[in-house]
């Protein structure tokens, strides 16, 4: 099993592409300042570049887990050792992999198992910090949409093209 590393260079760029549009004034990034207490003017002032970057690079941190979580392959390449050991599995290893090596790798699959992660992780994750931050529902559902939308778009991607 090959991973194909632009795959997941691409998938990391979802969560910039999905915030743009989701925290756009005309979608809800209007209910997204006001629930922050934030002005058009504040946003101006930080540093987009470190922002943006970072965003990546955590973004990149997401695909590694969720190439773990979408393809299931990967648990039986991980029982013989990982890519160095392939060439020595045994005969069992080859045989599962005629048969399973290309289920389940699809665009489809891995969007329901990135929004199951996004619904079952990352919802509770915001749901706990926007709930002792003393956040609204609003603030909670906003963040919590966002990244069962972006977690479903890079499962998606993943899965069929990692």
């Amino acid at each position: 099993m090959e991973i194909n590393f632009i795959a997941l260079l691409l998938a990391g760029i979802v969560t910039l592409v999905t915030g743009f549009i989701w925290y756009n004034p005309k979608v809800f990034g209007t209910i997204w300042m006001k629930e922050n207490n934030l002005t058009q003017e504040e946003l101006r002032t930080g540093n987009m570049l470190k922002i943006f970057g970072f965003t990546y690079i955590f973004s990149l941190m997401i695909t590694v887990v969720l190439m773990g979580l979408t393809i299931h392959q990967s648990g039986a390449v991980g029982m013989v050792g990982g890519p160095p050991m392939l060439e020595s599995a045994k005969p069992s290893f080859a045989a599962f992999m005629a048969d399973y090596g290309t289920a389940y790798r699809t665009f489809k699959h891995g969007a329901l198992h990135g929004f199951i992660s996004g619904l079952f992780f990352a919802f509770p994750v915001i749901g706990i910090n926007g709930l002792f931050e003393r956040k609204s529902w609003k603030y909670i559902f906003i963040h919590a949409g966002y990244w069962m939308l972006t977690l479903t778009l890079m499962g998606g991607i993943i899965c069929a093209f990692a």
